[in-house]
C-alpha cells in the first residue's frame, strides 16, 4: 500500500487542509493519506494548542465518512515533542510493506534543515508538496515533486483561531461539525454553547 503522511496540530483542522487532501487523493496513486495529529510540534509553542485529544477529534468529525482519510494518534504514545523521524521509525516498524510519501506545504519544506536528522529524512523518503505562500524552490532532488497545480488556499489556523478569539465567525473555514465542537467545547477562547 502506498500512504500518504500528512503531519500538522491541525489546529484545527480547516478547509484548507481538506481541499489539498483530496487534491492528492483524486491526482496521485495513494490508496490512503493518514493525518498525522501532533500533540507537541517541538516549532511550536505547546500552550498555543487546544488538547490533543480534541485536536483529533476534530480532524475525525472532518473526514468523517471518507474511507481514505484516517486521523492518527500515533504520535500521541511517543516522547514530547514529536520528530516526524521518530514517529515514521515507528510506522516503518509496524508497517514493513508500506511505501510512504510526506506530503506538506512549500513553506513547511523550507524548514526542513531545522530538523532532528533531516538528513536522513531527505535521503529515504519522498516528500509531496504543495504550493504554499511564494515559496519558490529551484533544482528539487528526484525524490521531492511539487505538485504545481494543487490548490492555493491562503488559508491558516492561526488565522482561525484569531477570528474565534476576536468573536468573528468561523463558519466555511471548517467543516460544520468542527465549528460546532469548537464551541461546545470552547476552544481557542470561543464561547462554549450549552
Amino acid at each position: 500500500m502506498m500512504i500518504g503522511l500528512f503531519f500538522g496540530s491541525f489546529n484545527p483542522i480547516h478547509h484548507g487542509h481538506l481541499m489539498v487532501l483530496r487534491y492528492w487523493l483524486n491526482e496521485s496513486p495513494l490508496d490512503a493519506i493518514w493525518l498525522i495529529i501532533s500533540p507537541h510540534n517541538p516549532h511550536k509553542s505547546p500552550t498555543d494548542l487546544a488538547p490533543a485529544e480534541d485536536r483529533l477529534h476534530m480532524a475525525r468529525l472532518a473526514t468523517a465518512g471518507e474511507k481514505r482519510l484516517h486521523p492518527s494518534d500515533v504520535e500521541f504514545a511517543l516522547p514530547r515533542p514529536s520528530y516526524t523521524i521518530d514517529t515514521l521509525r515507528r510506522l516503518r516498524h509496524e508497517y514493513p510493506t508500506y511505501e510512504w510519501r510526506l506530503l506538506m506545504g512549500t513553506d513547511t519544506f523550507t524548514t526542513l534543515p531545522t530538523w532532528k536528522e533531516s538528513q536522513t529524512l531527505l535521503s529515504a523518503y519522498t516528500f509531496w508538496l504543495y504550493p504554499r505562500g511564494n515559496v519558490h524552490l529551484p533544482n528539487l532532488p528526484d525524490n521531492v515533486k511539487l505538485f504545481a497545480r494543487a490548490p492555493r488556499i491562503d488559508l491558516s489556523a492561526t488565522q482561525i483561531r484569531t477570528y474565534l478569539k476576536n468573536r468573528k465567525s468561523i463558519r466555511f473555514l471548517v467543516p460544520e461539525a468542527v465549528e460546532a465542537y469548537i464551541y461546545k467545547r470552547g476552544l481557542y477562547g470561543a464561547a462554549p454553547t450549552s
